[in-house]
């Protein structure tokens, strides 16, 4: 990666949001990657969270399935569906994946996210759900929805 230069990785991931952004970053955390660990890339997520661009969801994944072990994604399916059903109740994503960590028993933080995503993409949806297609409509306190269909 480090024989590529910043051009050449953003054309690689152009389709990705901020993709200047983050082809620096890239660049810089395969530096960091070389020098401070060994080539390895951690699998904590309070040592992910030092290189520069990770953030907590991205640390998580990177746990999750890179080294298999617990972890919970939170991204803005996880925190709106979590919170919409009154599972938990935050405000951002940070503080939602806290309060899941509490609440949810370990077995499930792996796959949580993955269900999520495809739910929240395709039934709860941010705005205007599809609340008479879900299946879990009965167990669901629709917190903050005003129109569903």
């Amino acid at each position: 990666m480090l024989k590529l230069t910043v051009k050449k990785i953003e054309k690689l991931i152009y389709p990705v949001g901020f993709y200047k952004t983050k082809a620096k970053n890239i660049r810089d955390i395969c530096r960091v990657l070389i020098d401070n660990y060994a080539g390895r890339v951690p699998d904590e997520i309070d040592e992910l969270l030092k290189l520069k661009g990770v953030g907590r969801k991205t640390a998580n994944l990177v746990v999750t399935l890179g080294y298999q072990k617990p972890g919970i994604c939170v991204d803005t399916h996880v925190h709106r569906i979590s919170n919409r059903w009154g599972y938990v109740e935050t405000k951002t994503p940070e503080k939602t994946e806290f309060a899941l960590r509490e609440k949810l028993p370990k077995q499930y933080w792996i796959e949580y996210n993955d269900l999520l995503v495809s739910f929240g993409q395709h039934l709860c949806r941010p705005i205007s759900p599809l609340c008479s297609q879900c299946p879990a409509k009965k167990y669901c306190r629709q917190i903050g929805v005003t129109v569903r269909r």
